[in-house]
């Protein structure tokens, strides 16, 4: 029996672990340089996390089972996500089950339960970026599905797994139809991730929080689980995007020799997005919420100009 595309799976799941404070860390880092601020430091999303550990929980006394349940769903549904995607290696024992739309599904169950968390205490404030934030799922997850959908046509698959390979075997040209694609993408992401100017992850205005007025009720380690799935929501994100636009430096093969490279690769690239995320969210600012239907929407019609490029001219 070959174990190592279980090592392989299990590396992958450490890293996405280990890796994802890092990213945000870098992008928090290079954000404070771009403006001229003094940084907390690459590792300061860690001992913000091993704080949060440390401190007990409190709930609220109408807090029922979904309250309770829901950090530890959205923190496994997003390492779930982390051994489907592939990070380091294609050979990997959930290859096949490597569906981009399966992806979605994953963050959908955890929108969806956050929501319902935020809505179960019964606050203002809870009520408010639940019901915003499945404003923003509605129009966001669309977009999402067409540029998959054309991703998917020029590649013939809607597996990750089948995508990398295609592109690895030269099959697969640059399309105009993959460019309008990935153009949607990164507004999804944006988006999805709760990144200006969809939103501001570092805010706690009562009128302009989204993501952040659904988990305010949190502490202890229930907000540490809900804060490092934010973190390796956004790790995944940028991975899943390498994987479907830009595979190059992930292993073909289960051999663990080629590991440490594809690992160079990954964390060469994620340097680079997160200088991208910075100079996006410097150069821009928050939009007002009633701006994000024309946000989406843009990201939904460059989709659907993708699928209708690749089918007239491919």
């Amino acid at each position: 029996m070959n174990l190592n595309p279980y090592i392989i799976e299990l590396l992958q799941v450490l890293t996405l672990l280990g890796l994802a404070p890092a990213f945000v860390g870098w992008v928090r880092m290079v954000k404070c340089w771009a403006q001229g601020r003094t940084s907390a430091g690459l590792f300061q999303p860690y001992r913000d996390l091993a704080k949060l550990f440390s401190k007990e929980v409190l709930l609220a006394e109408n807090a029922s089972w979904i309250f309770r349940f829901t950090p530890y769903l959205v923190f496994s549904t997003a390492v779930l996500a982390g051994g489907i995607i592939p990070i380091l290696s294609l050979d990997l024992p959930l290859a096949s089950t490597a569906d981009v739309i399966v992806i979605v599904a994953l963050f959908a169950i955890a929108r969806f339960f956050t929501a319902l968390a935020g809505m179960d205490i019964g606050t203002a404030f809870g009520g408010m970026g639940s019901s915003r934030e499945m404003m923003i799922a509605s129009l966001a997850e669309p977009a999402m599905l067409m540029a998959i959908f054309t991703v998917s046509l020029a590649n013939r698959s809607t597996s990750l797994s089948e995508i990398i390979q295609v592109i690895y075997s030269g099959q697969s040209v640059l399309r105009p139809s993959l460019a309008f694609a990935f153009l949607a993408f990164i507004l999804i992401a944006l988006a999805e991730t709760g990144r200006v100017p969809v939103d501001n992850p570092a805010t706690h205005l009562e009128l302009t929080m989204i993501h952040e007025a659904m988990i305010l009720e949190y502490s202890g380690r229930h907000l540490a689980l809900i804060e490092w799935a934010g973190m390796m929501k956004l790790f995944l994100f940028v991975i899943l995007g390498i994987a479907a636009f830009a595979p190059w430096g992930i292993a073909a093969k289960g051999s663990l020799l080629g590991i440490p490279e594809a690992l160079v690769y990954m964390v060469l690239k994620l340097g680079a997005v997160g200088i991208g995320i910075v100079l996006i969210e410097t150069g821009l600012a928050k939009m007002r919420l009633f701006r994000l239907t024309e946000f989406l929407g843009a990201a939904f019609l460059l989709a659907t100009l993708g699928m209708l490029s690749f089918f007239i001219l491919d």
